[in-house]
């Protein structure tokens, strides 16, 4: 039987854990509850023996996850109840972390739109499928925030200067571009996704997705490798955007007209923590994107970009930062240590 939360419904079936985001009408945006329900439902089954194999998907066609829930969190900030997003990010990093190390497959179906915290649920998983309407992105940037959730240690685990580009500019990654930057796994075209649900529910056999999967429709990032690879090198955002700037490329130009939307402090801290997660493993990694956001709805742009983006839809944030050089104390003081504060992968579920 399923526990019949309004937002997501976790049950048993077989062999498998199954778990299904179940607010197709806000895009399945991951809600502090659901975190919770999704962690205790993972706390249980790591020791049932009964479940061999857990399986996380969404209901509706457009989205398995587009994101976190940020109303409450603008909400909350905007009175200046910071703790409340501090508790919900410290939560959700610690079931980012879970899902990665989870003793048993899990299998996620990433269908539409999967970003931030969706990225955070589905990518850190064993076996990640997608198809033919995925659409993979990190664009916190935009809000004033960084790629979280582990997303700069995705990114940053990418050879070269990908990861870069996609934290900095939050592109849009199809099937096979998410394939190929190790953000999925397998392509398998959606019209099988149900029979390959069934029959992992009956055998909870995971080689039967590499039985169903094909080729994906190719994508762009294997032919701009070479070029992103160039122009993102340099070490600052200033220099990034001159090389944009001085090449005469199609894709330059257009590149640098993204970075001028951002938030100067975010991509500029971004940019650190993208690369700092080049060495060292997830938990490093959440630690130090958690410095960042417990100080990105009052030192930051958060509240601001939320305001800009979402709220008001006036799309014209005012950020703390006009311009790309960003002076570098501005940066440390974002991503120093939180002493007593810092974020750590143990805490109980709440």
């Amino acid at each position: 039987m399923a526990d019949m939360k309004a937002d997501i419904l976790v049950r048993k079936a077989g062999r498998v854990g199954h778990v299904t985001l179940n607010r197709p009408d806000a895009l399945n945006a991951l809600s502090a509850d659901m975190a919770v329900a999704l962690e205790q439902a993972l706390d249980g089954w790591r020791t049932d023996d009964d479940v061999a194999l857990v399986l996380i998907d969404a209901v509706g066609e457009k989205a398995f996850c587009a994101g976190g829930d940020i109303a409450d969190l603008y909400a909350r900030g905007l009175a200046k109840d910071y703790e409340y997003g501090r508790d919900f990010w410290r939560q959700e990093y610690r079931l980012n972390l879970k899902i990665a190390e989870f003793p048993k497959p899990i299998v996620v179906f990433m269908q539409g739109f999967t970003m931030g915290g969706g990225v955070g649920v589905a990518c850190h998983a064993s076996h990640r499928v997608v198809c033919e309407s995925s659409k993979i992105a990190m664009p916190e940037c935009g809000i004033g925030l960084i790629p979280d959730v582990g997303g700069s240690f995705l990114l940053g685990r990418n050879a070269g200067e990908v990861g870069t580009y996609l934290g900095l500019t939050g592109t849009r990654m199809g099937a096979d571009d998410a394939i190929y930057v190790g953000f999925a796994d397998i392509f398998v075209p959606v019209a099988a996704w149900d029979d390959l649900k069934v029959g992992l529910t009956r055998t909870a056999d995971v080689s039967l997705i590499e039985q169903a999967a094909q080729p994906a429709p190719a994508g762009e990032l294997a032919g701009q490798v070479g070029e992103i690879n160039q122009l993102f090198a340099a070490e600052t955002l200033v220099e990034i955007a001159e090389n944009l700037g001085n090449s005469g490329t199609e894709f330059a130009q257009a590149t640098v007209k993204r970075l001028a939307k951002p938030s100067p402090l975010a991509m500029s801290c971004a940019l650190s923590t993208i690369r700092a997660a080049r060495t060292g493993g997830l938990a490093d990694a959440l630690q130090r994107e958690y410095r960042f956001t417990y100080r990105a709805q009052d030192q930051g742009d958060f509240i601001e970009g939320i305001r800009a983006q979402i709220i008001d839809r006036d799309f014209a944030p005012k950020w703390k930062h006009a311009r790309l050089d960003v002076p570098q104390d501005d940066i440390d003081a974002m991503l120093a240590d939180l002493g007593p504060n810092e974020w750590t992968q143990t805490g109980t579920t709440t």
